[in-house]
């Protein structure tokens, strides 16, 4: 800590950036050996089922369709959000060391971010998906095309990675001359702003505008989109044809339940409790809702769609015939 005892002596106007910071969320937590364990094997589920989903989509001309493309850009950021999250997670479990360089704090809070804003905006895509087929199933290919399906993915990313960019920035205008123990599982944009020593007014303000847009925004999309659908199948005049709809957004609902559900319970129990969380609570909560996420993706969702998966079947039978001949 001889760094924090020099930063005193500084003049209040100098910035005062430490070399890094500890990330110490998990040190107080009972039985984590099972608990990064766990991880482990989310990481290992992550990587290999976005990764097939990724190969299909991209080898199979037959899934070159807008709907494969939505999905193959939720597998792309699946996978980006836990490399970015639980690599760093098991390497301070395994080697014990939880310091983590100031610039590479930066740089994993504004990855993070930005991979989190793409995960809810991708599904909210998704839902536009279900509502272009069901809402208007004769103009489906002259409304969701190809180019105007890269045209809203391209500008999801180009706000996504554009806005988590100023909020990170703006954490280098703070001085850290206290402490620089981050209670989180990572760079937490909230926990470390709340070490500075200077006046974060502009960085809470920026925490709490973002997390309302980043939460509410892809959702009320989302609801908006299913009212639009349940309105359309009222319309239709047969039951069965009211059940088949409803069947193909089954998958869909529960992907946005398992997203949102649990954000939405932190976000707003961390707003309007009156008693004070319990933080390793807290901690375990918020990792388990964002690194289970980009896990159950492929396996509610996207490995589930009958494309996808007579693919995969075809992949497992080649593979055990070749298996048999060997």
């Amino acid at each position: 800590m001889r760094f924090l005892q020099q930063a005193r002596w500084n003049d209040s106007s100098t910035l005062i950036h430490p070399p890094g910071f500890y990330i110490i969320g998990f040190t107080t937590l009972p039985f984590a050996n099972f608990y990064f364990i766990f991880l482990a094997f989310v990481y290992v589920v992550t990587v290999l089922f976005n990764t097939m989903l990724i190969y299909i989509i991209t080898v199979d001309h037959r899934l070159h369709n807008p709907k494969f493309m939505a999905v193959g850009n939720l597998a792309v950021v699946d996978l980006l959000l836990n490399t970015c999250i639980i690599p760093g997670m098991l390497k301070t479990f395994l080697t014990k060391d939880n310091f983590v360089p100031y610039n590479f704090c930066m740089l994993q809070m504004y990855v993070t971010y930005a991979c989190i804003c793409l995960e809810l905006s991708a599904i909210a895509v998704l839902a536009y998906d279900r509502l272009v087929a069901i809402c208007f199933p004769l103009r489906q290919c002259t409304i969701n095309t190809m180019k105007k399906m890269l045209c809203i993915l391209g500008c999801l990313w180009t706000v996504c990675l554009g806005v988590p960019t100023f909020s990170t920035s703006i954490m280098t205008w703070l001085s850290y001359c206290n402490s620089v123990n981050v209670y989180s599982y990572f760079c937490d944009y909230a926990p470390v702003f709340r070490l500075a020593c200077n006046d974060n007014t502009l960085q809470w303000a920026m925490a709490s505008v973002l997390s309302i847009l980043f939460l509410t925004g892809p959702l009320s999309f989302i609801i908006l989109s299913y009212v639009s659908i349940l309105i359309a199948v009222y319309r239709m005049k047969s039951m069965e044809s009211r059940v088949k709809a409803l069947a193909t957004c089954t998958e869909h609902i529960i992907l946005v339940a398992i997203t949102f559900i649990p954000m939405l319970t932190i976000f707003l129990v961390g707003l309007l409790a009156k008693v004070k969380i319990d933080p390793d609570l807290r901690v375990l909560s918020l990792s388990l809702a964002t690194c289970t996420l980009p896990c159950l993706n492929p396996i509610v969702y996207s490995l589930k769609t009958k494309e996808i998966k007579s693919k995969v079947v075809a992949i497992l039978w080649r593979v055990k015939v070749q298996a048999v001949n060997i």
